[in-house]
């Protein structure tokens, strides 16, 4: 069978999910708001995985629904954590 997903490595992938978290975490810093304030507004309860997702550790990363509540937080469009 032909892998028709062969034009993205997982490396790829990491540095696209690295780029939404340094992205989150500058504008989350332009705003003077705490990890924790953003991890509970957006329904995370633990501050712990919220920094490893903002910082890309153990494989954690944002989601969709996240990034949706972050940018309604930050008062901008989803696709701008995203370029």
């Amino acid at each position: 069978m032909m892998n028709i997903f062969t034009n993205s490595t997982q490396s790829e992938v990491d540095i696209f999910h690295r780029k939404i978290s340094r992205n989150i975490k500058r504008r989350r810093l332009e705003r003077n708001l705490k990890q924790l304030d953003v991890a509970l507004e957006i329904g995370i309860n633990s501050v712990a995985f919220y920094s490893n997702c903002e910082n890309c550790k153990y494989g954690k990363h944002f989601n969709l629904g996240h990034i949706y509540k972050i940018a309604k937080i930050f008062n901008i469009e989803p696709y701008e954590l995203l370029k």
